[in-house]
Formats: structure tokens, C-alpha cells, sequence
């Protein structure tokens, strides 16, 4: 009997553990993920909505893979017209934290556009991804950088090839220098050139990329984004 009674102790002992283990592996503390997006009209999203702009379509796309009592949390500093010059201004400026889960970085057309130094870009694209990098827990793993649109291909750009050319070397030294320091660079450049053929990737100013267009940009970003997300 004494047998039998330690076989049925043991069982329900048991069972007490396999509940409990059951319980925590359902219930979990939930997270809030923040996320930092700096850059410029391509950021900020000129001429499409809110929620049309790639680093919300992008949140919203990460929101998807997240636990339900998650949050996800989206700062962009980013203006129209801003160099890599205004830019470093801005962040000095707001001072984001430094915890963020996730960082992008679009920076460069205007200093191609305004005819700035190509040596300004060389000094200051740097400079920025090592702050992106600080932003970002200090991880370099939680930054992506992403290449810049070629507005070429745009009613405004009329097919110049001289700005083609000008982006291919601005994004050439970026990608460059993100494999250099094994930094997650991201090409979109390509999607913006099929925007004279694909009048619906341009915006309605005829410059900007569209809500289209960013949903293909989140296409490309999302799967880089989630691995650092779930880091």
C-alpha cells in the first residue's frame, strides 16, 4: 500500500510541475519595441500619408510577427531637404535616447542635390551611422542602412542620367562602407528606377516615391529587421 501511495504522491507532484510549466510558457511579460528612423524626404515620407511612409509601413509590418500584448514604438527625425549636415544638427538637437530595438538610416539625396562637397558625404555618412549605432543599444547588429532613391526616374528627374550616375556614387560609397564594417546596407535604389515605366511607384508631386513604392521598400527591409527585432 505505502507503494502505491508514493506512485500516486509522485504523480500528482508531477502534474502540479507540468501545470505550472505550462502556465509560464503561455503568459509573457510583454515587450515594448522602439524604433528609431533617420533620414530625410524618404523618411519622413513627402507627399503620401502617415501611415503610407516607409517607417510606419515597417512597424506595422513588424507589429504582425510580435506577441499580442507587445508594442511597437516609431520616432523619425527626418525633414524635406535635409544633408547629412542637417541631419547631425537634428539628432544633436532631440537627443533621442540610446535603448532603441531597431535604427534605419536614408541620408544623402540632397546633399547630391544642393551640389554639396562629395567629400562632405565621405566625412559625414560615417559619422552618422556610427550615432545610428549608438542610438541602437550601441549594436551595431540593430542598424540598417538603406540605399537612396534615384529620382532620375521621376517626371521631375526626366531621365537624367547625370543624377543616376551622382546616386550610384553616393550609394556606392555607403554600400562600401557598411560591408567594410559589417553593417546591414539594403538596396532599393532599383525599385525607384522602373518609376518612369511604373508611374504608380512616383508620388503625386512627381519626385517622391509612393505608397507603393515603400510597400516594396518594407518588402526588402522586413525580413533584416525582424532578425534584429528578435535579437
Amino acid at each position: 500500500m505505502k507503494i502505491i501511495y508514493k506512485i500516486v504522491f509522485l504523480a500528482i507532484i508531477g502534474l502540479s510541475f507540468s501545470s505550472c510549466s505550462t502556465d509560464s510558457a503561455v503568459v509573457l511579460a510583454p515587450k515594448n519595441y522602439k524604433y528609431l528612423a533617420l533620414g530625410d524626404s524618404y523618411t519622413i515620407g513627402q507627399s503620401v500619408c502617415e501611415t503610407c511612409r516607409f517607417p510606419v509601413q515597417l512597424k506595422d509590418s513588424i507589429g504582425k510577427y510580435l506577441n499580442t500584448n507587445d508594442t511597437f514604438q516609431v520616432q523619425i527625425i527626418a525633414t524635406t531637404g535635409w544633408t547629412t549636415t542637417n541631419l547631425k544638427s537634428a539628432i544633436a538637437t532631440e537627443n533621442p535616447t540610446n535603448d532603441y530595438d531597431l535604427v534605419t538610416l536614408l541620408i544623402g539625396v540632397n546633399n547630391q542635390y544642393q551640389n554639396k562637397p562629395f567629400s562632405l558625404y565621405e566625412q559625414e555618412f560615417p559619422e552618422l551611422v556610427t550615432t545610428a549605432i549608438q542610438k541602437a543599444k550601441g549594436d551595431k547588429n540593430n542598424v540598417i542602412v538603406v540605399s537612396i532613391p534615384d529620382y532620375a526616374y521621376t517626371p521631375f528627374g526626366n531621365g537624367n542620367t547625370t543624377i543616376s550616375t551622382q546616386i550610384d556614387n553616393y550609394n556606392t560609397f555607403a554600400e562600401n562602407y557598411c560591408i567594410a564594417n559589417n553593417i546591414t546596407f539594403i538596396n532599393i535604389t532599383d525599385i525607384t528606377r522602373l518609376g518612369l515605366a511604373q508611374t504608380n511607384l512616383v508620388a503625386s508631386d512627381g519626385l517622391h516615391p509612393s505608397t507603393i513604392a515603400y510597400t516594396k521598400f518594407v518588402e526588402r527591409i522586413l525580413p533584416k529587421a525582424l532578425l534584429k527585432i528578435n535579437n
